[in-house]
């Protein structure tokens, strides 16, 4: 029976938890194929991120669940949980991953509106009269 090692990661409002088990490379998110679920290539690229600096991409299958946000924070959401699961299973993959930045959580969201203008920042147009 192979050990499962599990994490969360989050980007935006996106939450995904993951379950990283021994395998062929398989990434499931929310029971559909990577592919199918993130539509785009380069979000899908950015979900190996991790696996790939590492060497890994074929030795782990990917269970993810994911809610919240859209498809670009949820693969951030992603890859930030695939690293932390790959940190939890082994100490030696921190540097790297570290290095890569896949470990920090991107603290960038959005801004809340402000009162008194439309938007967080954009102001009410000026007059003098």
């Amino acid at each position: 029976m192979s050990t499962v090692h599990t994490a969360t990661g989050r980007r935006k409002t996106s939450v995904a938890r993951v379950r990283l088990t021994q395998g062929t490379g398989n990434i499931t998110i929310n029971r559909q194929s990577a592919g199918d679920y993130l539509t785009r290539d380069t979000l899908v690229m950015i979900v190996r991120q991790p696996l790939e600096a590492l060497g890994q991409a074929k030795q782990y299958d990917v269970l993810v669940n994911v809610h919240g946000g859209g498809k670009a924070g949820q693969a951030g959401a992603i890859r930030h949980g695939i690293a932390r699961a790959l940190n939890a299973l082994n100490g030696d993959n921190r540097p790297t991953l570290k290095a890569a930045g896949y470990l920090t959580r991107d603290p960038r969201a959005v801004e809340r509106k402000k009162p008194g203008q439309p938007r967080a920042r954009k102001k009410f147009q000026f007059s003098k009269r």
